[in-house]
């Protein structure tokens, strides 16, 4: 494929590409084949995330693509500041420089890629049709370094490669909200299309509903950035537990919290509890270290939801509903009366036997017969 035949693939989308990785490999292979001495590609892509500045994509003939991700502690840092990459972004220009003389080597990433026999190097922005800039590097091991042809060829993949990326990114990022807003599995689902009200399938689950405990009381007597703090503090513990155990957190209701563990066909259910029992557990041990002053209840219970879309026009929520999620809540209510930061139904104990001992049984509120509750042996 020739430079002018990768230009085109790129205009056309990259068809047959499905990752960011197959894009990288893809040009890097065909601007070898085409006669560019490309050696190295390295590209960089922010992105929106609450935990990931951006990823990376690097490539060298006959290996497969790295991909790395920028965290945003590294941002501002004088190892960030003082990379070729930084100045990419902010100046939105091309920086060339031939690294086997060392009076070219204004980066430490460039002494880098010198020891390792890189001779030359040319980074290029990728900006987005938002303004954006994003940016890729080449760099090779020829002795003579690139040519001006070379060098011309590519730049002339950045406009549809730029095009491609930000598709891609897009996509990403749109991913990411969803699974940070929604949950991973309904972000999902979204995206396949269940986006209309009353989208909603019927699946079996273990369903976790925590609350915290004197919430009121902190509210009252502490400013509001403590009291987001202990709030982000007690759901950051349970979030990590929940994910752990590969359950999904689906909503955050004021100072609680509703996960849910599915139950696909042929799970082994009782695995399945055990492991809601774990992350519950590991959630109270990882917050009693990091807040002794307060505590949260959980509750677990096992039965079917209604798992999809509820809402109005224009304003959708892909949660979970019914009778089975209603008994948790309730449940998680008696947590702090028993004083058992977790208690579990009846019907999650028979698949958790070992695990749980009785408490007796309880009337709650909107529910016809007293109901049987039990917990975590100490």
């Amino acid at each position: 494929m020739s430079v002018a035949r990768l230009f085109d693939w790129l205009v056309d989308g990259a068809p047959g590409a499905a990752t960011p990785p197959d894009i990288v490999r893809t040009c890097g292979e065909e601007l070898v084949a085409g006669g560019i001495p490309v050696d190295r590609i390295a590209a960089y892509v922010t992105t929106l995330h609450p935990d990931v500045a951006g990823r990376s994509f690097r490539w060298e003939p006959g290996r497969e693509v790295v991909v790395g991700n920028l965290e945003y502690q590294a941002l501002g840092t004088p190892g960030y500041d003082n990379s070729p990459m930084a100045a990419v972004y902010r100046e939105k220009r091309e920086i060339r420089r031939r690294i086997a003389d060392p009076a070219e080597r204004v980066y430490p990433v460039l002494h880098e890629l010198a020891a390792d026999g890189f001779t030359d190097y040319l980074a290029l922005p990728m900006v987005f049709t938002t303004g954006e800039s994003h940016g890729i590097a080449f760099a090779t091991r020829r002795p003579t370094g690139f040519t001006d042809a070379d060098l011309d060829g590519l730049r002339q993949i950045i406009r549809p490669l730029a095009r491609v990326a930000e598709i891609f990114a897009l996509r990403r990022t749109a991913g990411n909200l969803l699974s940070t807003y929604v949950g991973r599995n309904a972000g999902d689902r979204v995206l396949a299309g269940r986006i209309r009200v009353g989208d909603i399938e019927v699946i079996r689950a273990v369903i976790w509903f925590s609350d915290l405990r004197g919430f009121t009381e902190l509210s009252q007597r502490a400013t509001p950035r403590e009291v987001l703090d202990a709030l982000n503090q007690a759901f950051d513990c349970q979030v990590e537990a929940v994910h752990a155990q590969g359950g999904e957190v689906l909503k955050f209701i004021g100072d609680g919290m509703l996960a849910i563990f599915p139950l696909e066909p042929g799970a082994d259910l009782g695995a399945r509890c055990r492991a809601a029992v774990d992350a519950a557990l590991a959630a109270q041990h990882a917050f009693a270290r990091v807040r002794g002053d307060l505590a949260f209840g959980i509750a677990l219970h096992v039965g079917e939801v209604s798992y999809g879309n509820i809402g109005g026009k224009g304003r959708l929520d892909f949660t979970a509903i019914g009778p089975a999620v209603n008994l948790a809540a309730r449940l998680e209510g008696l947590t702090g009366k028993l004083g058992r930061p977790i208690v579990v139904s009846a019907e999650l104990a028979q698949h958790a036997q070992d695990r749980v001992e009785a408490l007796g049984s309880f009337e709650l509120k909107g529910i016809l017969a007293a109901v049987p509750v039990f917990a975590p042996r100490p």
